[in-house]
């Protein structure tokens, strides 16, 4: 985030527009409808900021504009020079009214045309009377917090409010009906409600690859419990006010140890916290999930699971590697080159004998195992592999050739991202030629 939002009071405080013009009249007429004075001026002088809350410069002089911004920036006063955005402290949005509600859109100056295409999209999805939602609650909201005094417990009502039957009847225009409504909710609700936690996949870590559900509970989230992810781009979607306990583990790098999470699960919903357990790809998919879940259910926690997108189908759609191909293998076998004390323990027999795609979970170091025994157990040396790292990710990069030349090339080629192999003959069909 390059710039802080921040909605300022004008009240009935002093604002400075100099220059002339249409930009000039359409920035004071805005300045006036947020309460502001507004002192029009052609030409600068500095003790013309005097007693000033804000500044904007539009249709002056270059030299005017220049000196305005200079002069407010000295004074800590927020100044905006129209079409020159090096000379501002600040930047004016598009805006979406919906009294009270306001939502801003701002591009850092670089594009303004753009911010408008957005807020007409905006404009399109919202309700005309959104406001009257957001002034309806506010009449009740001393009452709301009288009566349930626990902050999840209110959350939970207000969800219900705005998303649920009271709030479309305060949008039908229902006002009275909307008021019974609320009025038996607040006599029905308990005062404190239990916890629940939600073990939600982050998929790769592109923010647009995960789940409906997921952007939602992120969203509700009192806490965030997260991996390692490798990117922040998900965890932007949750609430900012939302706890984030960082419990990454990485191949002898753990944050805390698998139990210690349990207990930590558990003791944030026995508090009443709505949890989110962020894990990178698919919670049941070499994410310990199912060890979480269970946890959860012998301590009588409510839980539910939102599945992500599990590394495989990441890699192999980003790097266009089909996993199955009709004319090369009908089966896609998971597995972990990783186990709790050294490399895994695979049957490599049995492996080679399925002739399926292999998708080999943290199985970078590792590689000089599977490579033996794979070979060893017959896989032909020519069967096309790929070592793809931070897939599904813009910073994805690939590695491609056979087992043996993967397990040569890995340890200098690999920047420590997570990583996933693949070997098959499917694979060769995805490959560029060699």
């Amino acid at each position: 985030m390059r710039h802080f939002p921040i909605f300022l009071s004008l009240a009935g405080r002093t604002a400075l527009v100099l220059g002339a013009g249409e930009a000039a009249d359409t920035k004071a007429r805005a300045l006036r409808d947020a309460g502001a004075s507004v002192r029009r001026v052609t030409k600068f002088s500095p003790e013309l900021l005097d007693g000033c809350a804000i500044a904007v410069g539009a249709g002056a002089e270059p030299d005017a504009l220049a000196a305005l911004s200079a002069a407010a920036q000295a004074r800590a006063i927020p100044v905006n020079i129209v079409d020159h955005p090096a000379l501002c402290s600040y930047f004016s949005a598009a805006t979406i009214h919906r009294e009270p509600i306001t939502i801003a859109i701002g591009t850092a100056g670089t594009a303004p045309a753009l911010a408008r295409l957005v807020r007409a999209r905006i404009e399109a999805l919202l309700p005309a009377n959104l406001g009257d939602l957001a002034a309806f609650a506010g009449r009740f909201s001393a009452r709301i917090r009288t009566a349930l005094p626990a902050l999840s417990a209110r959350r939970a009502l207000l969800d219900r409010l705005f998303a649920g039957r009271i709030g479309e009847l305060v949008l039908a225009g229902e006002t009275a009906a909307a008021e019974a409504a609320l009025t038996a909710a607040l006599a029905d609700a308990p005062a404190s409600l239990p916890g629940i936690v939600h073990l939600v996949g982050a998929g790769p870590g592109a923010p647009d690859l995960i789940t409906l559900r997921a952007q939602r509970l992120l969203g509700e989230a009192d806490v965030i419990v997260h991996d390692r992810l490798g990117t922040d781009a998900v965890l932007d979607l949750a609430r900012r006010d939302a706890t984030r306990i960082n419990v990454g583990k990485a191949r002898a790098n753990h944050c805390l140890k698998q139990h210690e999470i349990n207990d930590l699960l558990i003791r944030l919903a026995r508090e009443g916290r709505k949890v989110v357990r962020l894990k990178g790809g698919d919670p049941f998919v070499f994410g310990r999930g199912g060890e979480e879940a269970a946890a959860l259910e012998a301590a009588g926690i409510a839980f539910e699971v939102v599945p992500g997108v599990t590394a495989a189908l990441a890699c192999a759609a980003q790097a266009r590697i089909p996993l199955t191909h009709r004319d090369a293998t009908r089966a896609v076998t998971l597995l972990t080159g990783h186990g709790a004390d050294g490399p895994a323990r695979l049957d490599f027999d049995a492996l080679v004998r399925s002739r399926a795609t292999l998708a080999i979970y943290m199985g970078l170091h590792a590689l000089p195992h599977l490579r033996d025994g794979l070979l060893a157990a017959g896989l032909p040396p020519a069967t096309p592999a790929a070592l793809v790292e931070r897939g599904g990710t813009a910073h994805q990069r690939l590695l491609s050739g056979d087992i043996a030349s993967l397990a040569a090339q890995a340890p200098a080629w690999s920047s420590g991202g997570p990583a996933l192999i693949l070997i098959g003959d499917a694979v060769g069909h995805g490959l560029p030629p060699a």
